[in-house]
C-alpha cells in the first residue's frame, strides 16, 4: 500500500503561482510513476502531469504545458507541482496519484484525497 497526502492548495489570483506537494509513505516510493490529476466542479477528473519513477521522463496536459512543472524527490518521498501563470480555469481539486506512467485514471493504483486550488479572476 501507498499512502498519499497532498498539501499546498489555496486561493490565488489569476497570474499567480502555487506549489503543491504530495507526501508518500508505505511501499518504496521510487518504484512508481507519480502523477497529478484534477477535477473541476461538475467535470470529470483529468490528467495534469506525470513523472517516471526515475524522474527522467515527464508528461503534461496541453492545457498546462509551459506553466506547470512536476518534480519528485525519491529521498524525501515527495512529489511537487509548481504551478505558474494560473488561470481561473485551473480551479479544481488536485489529486496526487501513484502507479504506471500514463495519463489515464486507470494507470494509477493509489490516490490521495486531494487539495483544492481556487484561482480568482
Amino acid at each position: 500500500q501507498v499512502q498519499l497526502v497532498e498539501s499546498g492548495g489555496g486561493l490565488v489570483q489569476a497570474g499567480g503561482s502555487l506549489r503543491l506537494s504530495c507526501a508518500a509513505s508505505g511501499r518504496t516510493f521510487s518504484r512508481y510513476a507519480m502523477g497529478w490529476f484534477r477535477q473541476a466542479p461538475g467535470m470529470e477528473r483529468e490528467f495534469v502531469a506525470v513523472i517516471s519513477y526515475s524522474g527522467g521522463v515527464t508528461g503534461y496536459a496541453d492545457s498546462v504545458k509551459g506553466r506547470f512543472t512536476i518534480s519528485g524527490d525519491n529521498v524525501k518521498n515527495t512529489l511537487s507541482l509548481q504551478m505558474n501563470s494560473l488561470k481561473p480555469e485551473d480551479t479544481a481539486v488536485y489529486y496526487c496519484a501513484a502507479g504506471r506512467y500514463g495519463h489515464r485514471d486507470s494507470d494509477m493504483d493509489y490516490w490521495g484525497k486531494g487539495t483544492l486550488v481556487t484561482v480568482s479572476s
